[in-house]
């Protein structure tokens, strides 16, 4: 009886210590999964969980998003899950996708999960056309999706018709012209043909290097008001903060780069930013909407927490790399002296085993012809005959090991001058890699010293020490030559890319439907028609000072 007792009260303790759970479903781009979460877990519990389960180590791009009341709004790290304001039946949906983007996907992507997500969502918005594409363009990278997704083009397995099922274009490009899903996918798949042997890394790769150049690529708009009242765009990006023309999302009036802002603060509906330069006055915006206040703090502030992270692990990055190169180079050295000293002693040692080898043949010449000579001579008595046999025997051993000797001799010989030619070749490769390593010390000091970072992080010097080597003026020559060849490659890549845009822009232009053209097409015509690039116009609205930007914004 006592036992039973126990027993229950046992079971019911252990019934009341089980943590109660809800679940959550997440979605990615390309996959669903649910998790049994407990209610007392925060933002960052089930965040990690996610980036767990997903193998993904560049967490810092992205977050979990849900909607609430028509607006989308990013799960707090450091708040509990269910204190949220999210949906109350289960399950509880959240969509993993990034928040920030790089500004060089190329350089900023490291893992293929990151990379593959990244090109997921930004074709997603591509064709949902948040993101504004070219017709030209979006055939491009149509024809770099589809790379990715079947691999090199076979004619005899990829044939009419294979892509009819495809969603590769923004419908605002089909609709613009009188053009057939025939003759759509015989333009795609003409450039389709041309990416053969790229991997699907690396075709996803080449479709985000094109997409970041587009002018919406990784912005978050904001409708906000100046100072006299006038309805204007706030754009947020990678590069900065940006004003719009509410009809004009393509190019904006002013950009002010994160490097030029002090601090970000609002209260109630007023913004308020300080300039990196005290001497210029702050300026201020409203936005109507609080709920947008919020998140454009909230995402002021994890870009402030990321750009201080990112500077901090480039901090310890760079400091590695650089004990790294140090390591490198003086092994690099030590290698290339080795290299220099064991060429010469091959070199000599090949010349005397040649010599040698030479002699050998030489005296196997002479005990041939000798045994020849006494081969010729006349024999008269039996002991002279057998003498002369013996003499004979001798000679014709003497020459075969003369001819095996000269032959090994040869061999070894040989063998000395693979040697030779493979310690030359250790010797080029440790003086290609003193300048690989002089070449990327010098790249990442120039990066590191043009790299905006916070304020108030702590000054420390990464290049306080230069690296010093023993370069002959042929080796610089060289590495010049190097570099300006890859400067020639990718210039006449980009010119041949360029020609293909253009060629296929002329190719369609007659067939477009004029009347059907968007407001952004009109402004994106007439900013290629001046040469005007996401790049350029943000670099010429910089080129005023901030003070002069700031009282053109007040003034708008």
């Amino acid at each position: 009886m006592a036992g039973a007792i126990a027993s229950r009260m046992s079971f019911s303790s252990l019934k009341r210590k089980q943590p109660k759970t809800f679940t959550v479903r997440i979605a990615t781009m390309d996959a669903e999964m649910e998790f049994s979460c407990e209610v007392k877990w925060k933002g960052k519990d089930l965040f990690d969980l996610v980036c767990r389960t997903l193998g993904l180590r560049e967490t810092w791009f992205f977050g979990l998003q849900y909607t609430i009341k028509d607006t989308v709004a990013w799960l707090k790290m450091d708040k509990k899950v269910l204190d949220h304001d999210v949906p109350t039946e289960e399950p509880v949906t959240f969509h993993f996708l990034a928040k920030f983007y790089p500004e060089n996907a190329e350089e900023e992507l490291v893992q293929e999960i990151t990379q593959h997500l990244f090109f997921l969502q930004v074709k997603k918005q591509i064709l949902d056309e948040k993101i504004y594409c070219p017709p030209e363009a979006s055939v491009l990278l149509a024809s770099y999706a589809v790379q990715a997704k079947y691999g090199d083009y076979d004619p005899n397995v990829h044939k009419r018709g294979f892509l009819a099922q495809e969603e590769l274009l923004p419908k605002r490009v089909i609709n613009l012209y009188q053009m057939t899903p025939e003759m759509w996918e015989e333009r795609i798949t003409a450039w389709y043909a041309e990416h053969r042997g790229r991997a699907r890394d690396e075709a996803e790769m080449e479709y985000l290097k094109i997409a970041q150049d587009l002018e919406m690529y990784g912005v978050n708009y904001f409708a906000i008001r100046n100072k006299k009242g006038t309805e204007l765009l706030l754009g947020v990006d990678a590069l900065g903060l940006h004003i719009y023309d509410p009809d004009n999302r393509l190019t904006p009036k002013i950009s002010f780069p994160w490097n030029e802002i002090r601090n970000i603060s609002y209260s109630d509906k007023e913004f308020t930013i300080k300039p990196l330069d005290k001497k210029i006055d702050v300026f201020k915006f409203n936005s109507s909407k609080l709920r947008v206040n919020k998140l454009m703090e909230r995402q002021r502030l994890a870009r402030e927490k990321q750009m201080r992270e990112e500077a901090e692990r480039t901090r310890d990055e760079l400091e590695r790399r650089l004990m790294q190169l140090k390591e490198e180079a003086t092994m690099a050295n030590e290698a290339l002296m080795r290299s220099e000293e064991t060429a010469d002693l091959l070199a000599e040692k090949a010349q005397i085993t040649e010599e040698e080898a030479k002699l050998l043949a030489q005296k196997a010449a002479e005990a041939e012809q000798e045994m020849q000579r006494i081969k010729a001579t006349a024999i008269r008595t039996e002991e002279e005959k057998r003498l002369m046999e013996q003499k004979v025997l001798e000679a014709e051993m003497l020459a075969l090991k003369m001819a095996e000797e000269s032959e090994r001799r040869a061999k070894e010989a040989d063998q000395l001058k693979q040697d030779l030619q493979e310690a030359r070749e250790s010797e080029r490769r440790a003086k290609q890699k003193l300048l690989e390593i002089t070449k990327s010390s010098y790249t990442q000091s120039m990066n590191s010293s043009t790299t905006a970072l916070p304020t108030d992080l702590p000054s420390f010097n990464l290049i306080s020490e230069n690296l010093s080597f023993d370069f002959k003026d042929t080796d610089m020559k060289r590495l010049s030559m190097e570099i300006e060849k890859e400067k020639v490659e990718y210039m006449e890549k980009s010119k041949h890319l360029q020609e293909q845009l253009n060629e296929l822009k002329t190719e369609i232009e007659a067939l477009k439907l004029k009347e059907r053209e968007t407001a952004l097409d009109i402004l994106h015509n007439e900013n290629s028609s001046r040469g005007n690039s996401k790049h350029n116009t943000i670099k010429k609205l910089t080129l005023q000072s901030t003070k002069s930007r700031v009282a053109f914004f007040e003034e708008l």
